[in-house]
């Protein structure tokens, strides 16, 4: 089985330096994580990409919560995916659900058309979705589409994981809509590891578990490492 990937979830230059040197394979980049997690600034995207070597999926997202807005605020949104992807930012996060809890394909599509084919993550948007085969099966043919960022279940990995290991399975058979890599997060630790390596599960992404001292403290590259080793087990 190749090395799996380990995804950081950094909010700033130091922490994706942290990241990095812990053995992070990728950083997830956002701001204001009380939210879950927004778009960050360019300022910030341009620090983070100047500071590390590894790669960057920056998060478009406005707004707490899985909609994508009302038109104006569409259209901010994507001004801004606009300008980061001029700065050079080359991967991406994203995803929205529309009023009956499936894909809102037209919101997705708008920003893929200033995206250029980059590579991108849908994420966790896909655990609050009313049906999870019928969303993936929709986004299946969408350009550049990777990765799911998925726990298995909106209450986090521990009540998602035989969702996850289902859809591991799936993917390994490349069935369609599941072409797609399983990473999973959301509530993720060390003891799920062993469990979803076994499923097939090659991607993780961590949060909080890269901050011993919490949020509000920064990343730390030994925590990281902990997890390094543990995937390369």
């Amino acid at each position: 089985m190749s090395r799996p990937i380990l995804e950081v979830i950094a909010l700033s230059a130091d922490d994706a330096v942290a990241a990095e040197a812990g053995g992070a394979d990728r950083l997830e980049l956002v701001t204001d994580i009380a939210a879950d997690g927004l778009t960050p600034s360019l300022e910030t995207f341009t620090a983070v990409r100047d500071a590390v070597r590894i790669p960057v999926r920056v998060m478009l997202r406005a707004t707490d919560g899985f909609a994508a807005g009302n038109a104006v605020e569409r259209a901010a949104l994507r001004d801004r995916a606009a300008a980061l992807r001029a700065a050079g930012a080359e991967e991406f996060v994203l995803g929205f659900l529309d009023e009956t809890g499936g894909p809102d394909l037209p919101a997705v599509r708008s920003l893929l058309d200033v995206l250029h084919g980059c590579r991108w993550t849908f994420h966790r948007a896909i655990d609050h979705s009313t049906d999870r085969a019928a969303l993936r099966k929709a986004l299946t043919e969408l350009p550049g589409l990777d990765g799911y960022l998925t726990a298995g279940a909106a209450d986090g990995v521990t009540a998602g994981l035989d969702v996850l290991r289902a859809e591991a399975r799936r993917s390994a058979r490349g069935d369609l809509g599941y072409e797609a890599r399983v990473m999973a997060g959301g509530g993720l630790s060390l003891p799920h590891v062993p469990i979803l390596r076994d499923a097939g599960v090659d991607a993780f992404h961590i949060g909080g578990a890269a901050r011993p001292g919490g949020w509000s403290a920064p990343v730390e590259a030994p925590a990281v490492r902990q997890w390094r080793t543990v995937l390369d087990a």
